[in-house]
């Protein structure tokens, strides 16, 4: 198994930036890939990021491209979500989770979200 911890959601103002960790243990050598998800009241959840956990491959909706960065930190089993520049739209809660290489994140391992407003 995998476990993940989230951290790092704030309130913010609209336009100001944050960055959000996500920490891995357990069973890492059998994680493919990272992403990172939102959910907003009332809206289905959805993609945000995603990194190869080599680090070299990454993904972004296009809701966040140029805004958002997601990368792997020093501490290998550590990614990070930096959001900058943003919106009343980005609040959220925000779930990082893995996959291996043969399967969805729905059978993934999933964090308990970590809480995201921007307020304007």
């Amino acid at each position: 198994q995998v476990q993940l911890v989230e951290s790092g959601g704030r309130l913010v103002q609209a336009g100001e930036s944050l960055r959000l960790s996500c920490a891995a243990s357990g069973r890492t050598s059998s994680i493919y890939r990272m992403g990172w998800f939102r959910q907003a009241p009332g809206k289905e959840r959805e993609f945000v990021a995603a990194i190869s956990w080599s680090g070299s491959i990454t993904f972004y909706a296009d809701s966040v491209k140029g805004r958002f960065t997601i990368s792997r930190g020093n501490a290998k089993n550590t990614v990070y979500l930096q959001m900058n520049s943003l919106k009343p739209e980005d609040t959220a809660v925000y779930y990082c989770a893995v996959r291996d290489s043969g399967s969805r994140y729905d059978d993934g391992y999933w964090g308990q979200g970590t809480q995201v407003t921007v307020s304007s």
